[in-house]
């Protein structure tokens, strides 16, 4: 992973206890993630959420990309029993979320504000460094008007007075010039200071709305308009806050289901699954992430998405991994006028070579290539020319030994590997599932519900026994597997590598 832990020092002062939304079956990732990135402890997860404690700032923060949401939390607990008591009791109990602990919810408030507080002040120390340049470039730009005019005046020895004076008229309003910016610099301080001041109201003054997401036996007996209700109502009279469900100051998040209930506060109105610098979305950019995380990038490395399609995979990976060489190719002109669009908007038009040719025929030289990422084409959207096997020759070929390949396969294509069936259906475009939404599904066993599971120190060994049978594809070994889903239908990313020379 290319971006370092923060600055333990940056963040809250003894670490403050987050959670993550996830696609299911992107737990793992997540996890390392979060203690490579964050340098984070305490890791644990539930399905689709990763719990952990970190000292980091918001900048730190904003750099994860396994995640789909940030949060910091406020209350984890067992959930409620809604089988056998009544309405009246279960709403007591909600309320007691707040009642019983308001200790909780107030440390947490000023967490938050903490959090905002310091990334106010770090951009507020920004703008004042770009200020300080300015006038410091101001002040060179006078030294070297003093002194190209004092050459002046050595060479030139006629008119003389006039040019002293047009000397000392230019110096005076040049420090009138200076003293301006200066006076522009100080109104620039105090207005910082006023919005800062602003934008952190005190704990009485906080306006709120409740988002609540009940799922399982709760959903059945709860809806979710009645369960923010009755938070709401308790945060008033508790706290005294003002409910504003147009702009509120924090909004408060609430998740109950029949393994735990959650309330946290949402760091980022933004989720962080959407990039900013992907125009037109494809795969969905956790999962392309993931995959690229498990590739092994090494700087100087080349790699290679042969199906490429909009180009999310390549666009995270070399956003997280810049050092390396990315090639993408596709057959289809409506997909790489789409993936250009994109590295334009990412600025890596100079950084990822596009390249029109089929997945089957790569004028590449054999064993050329270090990585291979590839998202193969479901057969929903996009047909796929050639079948699974034949694709994989071609990438055997150009992949040298040692190398890596990830793919994201369909069930279908995991089932025509593992049996050998002959390939699917007929294709001539590659793309991928931009129809689809990131979700997933958890590939380490279930255990216990109702409590989380501390994720062990290998990610790899928790898979190893999971791993659905899948022999050797000539040279290419499989050793990692990850059960994910795109939203609507399940699919594996398996990572590959190339045990020998194939000499094809």
């Amino acid at each position: 992973m290319a971006a370092g832990p923060g600055d333990p020092n940056s963040g809250p002062a003894t670490g403050a206890r987050f959670f993550c939304t996830a696609g299911r079956g992107l737990e793992p990732f997540l996890m390392r993630e979060v203690r490579v990135r964050l340098q984070a402890a305490q890791v644990e997860y539930v399905s689709g959420k990763v719990f952990f404690t970190t000292c980091s700032d918001l900048n730190m923060l904003k750099k994860l990309k396994s995640a789909e949401r940030l949060f910091l939390l406020i209350k984890k607990q067992f959930p409620f029993n809604v089988s056998s008591v009544n309405k009246g009791k279960i709403y007591n109990e909600m309320q007691r979320l707040i009642n019983d602990d308001p200790e909780s919810w107030l440390n947490a408030i000023s967490i938050w504000k903490n959090l905002l507080e310091f990334d106010a002040k770090k951009k507020r120390l920004s703008q004042r460094d770009a200020n300080l340049l300015k006038r410091k470039m101001g002040e060179n730009d006078t030294i070297i008007t003093k002194k190209l005019k004092a050459e002046q005046m050595q060479k030139t020895q006629e008119n003389r007075e006039c040019q002293l004076e047009k000397q000392i008229e230019e110096e005076t309003l040049a420090q009138g010039d200076f003293l301006t910016n200066r006076e522009k610099f100080q109104l620039e301080e105090r207005q910082n200071g006023a919005v800062e001041a602003a934008g952190t109201p005190s704990q009485n003054d906080l306006t709120f709305r409740v988002s609540c997401r009940c799922s399982g036996a709760v959903a059945k007996t709860f809806s979710a308009q009645e369960v923010g209700r009755i938070i709401g109502i308790a945060l008033m009279k508790q706290f005294g806050w003002k409910a504003d469900l147009r702009d509120p100051n924090v909004e408060i998040f609430i998740h109950l289901n029949d393994i735990y209930s959650v309330v946290g506060i949402p760091v980022f109105r933004a989720p962080l699954a959407s990039r900013a610098y992907i125009r037109t979305a494809g795969l969905r950019s956790t999962i392309a992430w993931a995959m690229a995380s498990v590739a092994e990038i090494k700087a100087g490395a080349l790699v290679l998405d042969p199906m490429c399609g909009l180009g999310t995979i390549l666009l995270e990976a070399a956003k997280e991994w810049p050092d390396a060489y990315y090639v993408g190719a596709d057959v289809s002109d409506s997909q790489l006028c789409g993936a250009r669009d994109n590295l334009k908007a990412a600025g890596l038009e100079d950084k990822i070579a596009l390249l029109k040719v089929s997945v089957v025929e790569l004028p590449l030289p054999s064993e050329s290539v270090d990585v291979i990422i590839s998202d193969i084409p479901f057969g929903k959207k996009f047909k796929l020319g050639k079948d699974i096997k034949s694709i994989l020759r071609e990438m055997e070929r150009v992949l040298h030994a040692g190398g890596v390949v990830v793919l994201l396969l369909s069930e279908a294509h995991r089932r025509s590997l593992t049996e050998g069936e002959g390939g699917g259906s007929p294709l001539d475009s590659e793309g991928s599932h931009a129809d689809e939404p990131g979700a997933g599904k958890r590939l380490i066993p279930e255990e216990k519900t109702g409590t989380s599971e501390t994720a062990s120190p290998s990610l790899e060994a928790d898979h190893q026994g999971c791993l659905p049978k899948m022999p050797p594809f000539g040279s290419l070994v499989p050793v990692e597997c990850y059960k994910v889903s795109l939203g609507k239908t399940d699919a594996f990313i398996y990572k590959y590598k190339k045990s020998y020379s194939s000499a094809l």
